[in-house]
């Protein structure tokens, strides 16, 4: 059992102010498998202080230096990356083989692609008689989850640092045990005292003084779309700037000169990623009326292809839901899903033959759902794929569009060219063209209640950044 007792602020681990504990449950398993502090809001407060104290040694820290230390942060980390792939596999549930390549392996990649960028983002640039320069936007509280914890704490944490903040992170109190990890990685990295400090606990305790603190700068949170409103709220009061990444609910649309089998069965992948525990995940599936009959049969038959099993288990493809509390929440919308009349094509509550503990749910299909129906316009975050249809390519965008989400989505079609026409009309941040692939250089982010603000790449690195213009007096030709 990973056991942590302190809390990395200022530079050094320190006994947290109360006494606290919180158990981290293997989602496998349904056993401890870990125990951290419950950190209070005296806590918080130390933490945003040690934060704003480095903050002007680490802002004027020349950039090619700071790409020394996030260089070598990739490289503790990658050090770590099985013990980090076990832990993560534990917490979150996510097959170890797709942790070890996903979860840990994006995460190497991210540091070391902030590394490169600190090194080679143009900081200065002339604007005529101006010096316009991006600076530090200053202490940067980071709220992270449970689903994709490493990462999405390194595309904050990373980017930040790079650009010149100081940063306090509040894990997931579901998966925190990792951010401990990269708190020991960052700690062997010799990265100056404050620069970095975590503090874990609940978000109505820690994250709320996190995000409502004066000499909190800005606050970058992942997570529902509930808590994100509540962190707009507290930051407003300060106005301080304020990145959210929150909910989706994403069409795969499926034109009827795609190639199906190859569009369901990637649909069903993209839906299924991670126990369908992903922001981005394709769970409408959108196909002419037509060839509803064909969808369906197709979509069952590449669904019942995802075994649940051991996700220590390196042939397992699907593993289990994080939480009991999330297991509860899907099998709620699944029996929503029944009970408004959705056509149960496959999987369904109850535990997966052959497996009698653990957060599991049968991978599920429900056909016939209409686009007003509770499962078609709010996020499940389970192995959960809803088929509706459409009767023309008008109705199609129409479908795609009616949800207060706009994160994610794809468009398959006969050609790159028709597909793309389509995918300019859906209203999210990302779209995928016929099966494209995944690219941690592009802007990720969402439209509407899916939030504001980007991650990944240049993109992300430009969140944590504020302009400054300096001018500078024009000396006419000839004059003095």
């Amino acid at each position: 059992m990973k056991t942590y007792a302190h809390l990395y602020v200022g530079g050094k681990w320190l006994e947290p102010a109360g006494s606290g504990t919180i158990d981290v449950i293997d989602s496998a398993t349904e056993e401890v498998m870990g125990r951290i502090p419950e950190g209070t809001a005296a806590d918080a407060e130390a933490a945003v202080e040690a934060a704003k104290l480095a903050f002007d040694g680490w802002s004027v820290t020349p950039p090619e230096t700071r790409a020394e230390y996030l260089q070598k942060i990739a490289e503790a980390v990658k050090a770590r990356t099985e013990e980090l792939t076990q832990l993560i596999c534990g917490e979150v549930g996510m097959p170890i083989k797709l942790t070890r390549a996903i979860q840990v392996g994006s995460a190497v990649y991210n540091w070391k692609a902030y590394a490169r960028l600190a090194r080679e983002f143009p900081f200065d640039e002339r604007a005529d008689n101006s010096l316009v320069v991006r600076e530090p936007v200053g202490v940067v509280a980071a709220i992270t989850p449970w689903n994709y914890p490493l990462n999405q704490i390194t595309l904050k944490v990373a980017p930040a640092l790079a650009a010149g903040c100081t940063v306090v992170l509040k894990p997931s109190e579901v998966a925190p045990l990792n951010a401990f990890v990269l708190a020991e990685a960052i700690e062997d990295a010799g990265l100056p005292a404050g620069v970095f400090n975590i503090v874990s606990g609940y978000g109505p305790v820690v994250g709320e003084i996190m995000a409502s603190h004066p000499f909190v700068d800005m606050v970058s949170f992942t997570g529902s779309t509930r808590a994100g409103k509540r962190v707009a709220e507290l930051a407003a009061a300060t106005v301080k700037r304020v990145a959210l990444e929150l909910g989706g609910k994403s069409a795969s649309l499926i034109l009827d000169d795609a190639d199906f089998p190859i569009a369901i069965k990637s649909t069903v992948a993209a839906c299924y990623l991670n126990s369908g525990q992903t922001c981005s995940a394709h769970t409408r599936m959108l196909v002419p009326e037509s060839r509803y009959d064909e969808a369906c049969a197709l979509a069952k038959a590449a669904a019942e292809d995802y075994v649940a099993g051991d996700p220590r288990d390196e042939r397992t493809r699907l593993g289990p839901l994080a939480s009991a509390a999330q297991l509860q929440r899907v099998y709620g919308y699944i029996e929503r899903g029944i009970a408004e009349g959705a056509e149960l094509i496959t999987g369904g509550t109850g535990m997966p033959d052959g497996i009698s503990k653990g957060f599991f749910v049968k991978p599920t299909v429900f056909g016939g759902v209409h686009p007003k129906a509770t499962i078609a316009q709010e996020e499940i975050f389970g192995p959960v794929l809803s088929i509706l249809t459409y009767e023309d390519e008008g109705e199609a965008v129409r479908i795609a569009n009616d949800s207060p989400y706009g994160l994610s989505g794809a468009v398959w079609a006969g050609d790159d060219e028709q597909a793309l026409r389509i995918a300019r009309r859906i209203r999210t941040g990302q779209v995928e063209i016929n099966g494209g692939t995944w690219n941690m250089e592009a802007p990720f982010g969402g439209f509407k209640q899916s939030g504001y603000g980007r991650e990944n790449g240049k993109y992300g690195l430009e969140e944590y950044l504020e302009y400054k213009s300096m001018q500078f007096k024009l000396v006419k030709p000839g004059g003095r």
